[in-house]
C-alpha cells in the first residue's frame, strides 16, 4: 500500500528524517512512537505532501503502486491519503459539511452526505451545534479530534494517518474515537503517531515502530510497548 524508500527529509536547513525505508501494508494497523523531536510528525506530514519539508532526491514514496513524491497534497488526498492534525485549526465561515462537500467533489449526493454526517457524528457523540458552527470554532480539544476522525469516516481513505489523535482528549472520548476508527479500518492502512501507549487500551496494532533521531530504531509487536513503558526510549 505505502512503500517509503530511503526517505531523508529536512526543514529550515536541519535534517529530520534519515534514510527511512519501510513498507506499510494494506489492512494493517501501525503505531509509530518515539520521544519528542524524533520525527514522527515530520514523517506523517511528508507522506501527506506538506510543502514545508524538503525531500532528498534519492527518496521515494510509492502509494498504491504509484510514485507520489512530486504530487501536491490535494492530489495525494484524492488518491486516498488522509492526515489528521495534532492541533486542528479553525476554518472561519465553513462548516464540516461544507468542507466535506468540497473534498468529495460531488462524489456523494448532498442529502445522503448530510445523513451520513449526522449518523457518524452521533456515534462520535458530537453535538449538533458543533456541526453547525464554522469548523472547530469554539470546540474543545477533544471535540476537534472527533471532528478530524469524523472527516476520515466520511472520506473513507485508503491510508489514514492519525497524528496524536489521543492527545488532549479524556478517557471517554479516547475510547469513542478509538472504537470508531477501528470500525472503519478494514481494507485500509492505518497509522497512529503517538508518544504514549494510552490508545493501546483499545487498538491492537499489527506493528509498532520506534522512531528516534529521525530513524526507525526498532520494530515489533504489542510486546514492544511493555519494553518501552519499562525502560523508556533512552534504552533503545
Amino acid at each position: 500500500m505505502l512503500d517509503v524508500r530511503h526517505l531523508t527529509v529536512s526543514t529550515a536547513g536541519k535534517t529530520i528524517l534519515k534514510d527511512i525505508s519501510y513498507v506499510f501494508e494494506k489492512n494493517k494497523t501501525y503505531i509509530v512512537m518515539g520521544p519528542n523531536g524524533s520525527g514522527k510528525s515530520t514523517l506523517a506530514h511528508t507522506i501527506a505532501g506538506h510543502p514545508e519539508y524538503l525531500v532528498d532526491k534519492k527518496s521515494q514514496i510509492i502509494f498504491d503502486r504509484k510514485k507520489i513524491i512530486d504530487l501536491s497534497p490535494d492530489k495525494r488526498a484524492q488518491m486516498g491519503i488522509f492526515l489528521s492534525f495534532q492541533s486542528p485549526l479553525s476554518l472561519a465561515g465553513v462548516t464540516v459539511f461544507q468542507l466535506l462537500r468540497v473534498a468529495l467533489q460531488g462524489k456523494k449526493d448532498a442529502f445522503l452526505l448530510k445523513q451520513e454526517l449526522m449518523r457518524l457524528a452521533k456515534r462520535l457523540k458530537i453535538p449538533q451545534e458543533i456541526l453547525e458552527r464554522p469548523l472547530n470554532q469554539g470546540a474543545s480539544g477533544g471535540e476537534k479530534k472527533k471532528l478530524e476522525v469524523l472527516q476520515a469516516g466520511i472520506l473513507s481513505p485508503k491510508l489514514a494517518i492519525f497524528d496524536e489523535v489521543d492527545t488532549g482528549v479524556d478517557i471517554d472520548s479516547l475510547k469513542i474515537i478509538s472504537l470508531f476508527i477501528k470500525s472503519f479500518s478494514k481494507d485500509k492502512t492505518v497509522i497512529f503517531i503517538t508518544h504514549n501507549s494510552r490508545i493501546l487500551k483499545y487498538i491492537i496494532p499489527d506493528k509498532v515502530l520506534i522512531l528516534k533521531d529521525g530513524a526507525i530504531v526498532k520494530e515489533g509487536g504489542e510486546s514492544l510497548l511493555g519494553e518501552i513503558e519499562k525502560n523508556g526510549f533512552e534504552a533503545l
